[in-house]
């Protein structure tokens, strides 16, 4: 490579939890810069989830990202004249943000009043393996699974 690679940024751990990957989660949340809104929908997100669940909130936000981040997925590829699904396994940090992602998008599809109600009700959902980005996520594994047989034409 000609040019070196970028230094990675140290994300700053959130006031509430200590947690550098609540802010990378904030962040995802975050739209128009606006980064104080962001952390408000989120810990009312997680007050609501307090509520409804017995246990600490955190725990179980970790949980429902565990339960949402993919482990492969499929990348197309042409060969030949013919399009493959190439199955790949995904490295760490990309999983971190596929999972967080797909769980902000999913929770914003959801019917509901506000939005931190609506990211409750997807972090609850996805703690139990239930929940649209949970099946996003089977639905990968399904794809990569069928589309094993091309596995050997990965770069």
């Amino acid at each position: 490579m000609r040019k070196r690679k970028p230094k990675v940024r140290v994300i700053a751990p959130d006031p509430r939890y200590g947690d550098p990957m609540v802010t990378s989660f904030v962040n995802n949340i975050m739209l128009n810069g606006k980064k104080g809104v962001a952390y408000q929908l989120f810990y009312d997100a997680m007050d609501i989830v307090k509520q409804k669940t017995e246990g600490d909130e955190h725990a179980i936000w970790k949980k429902a990202l565990n339960n949402v981040i993919p482990q492969v997925e499929v990348r197309s590829r042409r060969i030949g004249g013919a399009t493959f699904q190439i199955p790949t396994e995904i490295r760490a940090k990309r999983k971190l943000s596929i999972g967080m992602k797909w769980m902000i998008r999913f929770a914003r599809q959801r019917s509901g009043r506000g939005f931190a109600e609506k990211l409750a009700a997807e972090i609850i959902a996805a703690s139990k393996n239930e929940g649209a980005a949970v099946k996003r996520k089977e639905d990968t594994h399904k794809m990569a699974e069928s589309n094993r047989a091309f596995a050997h034409f990965r770069v």
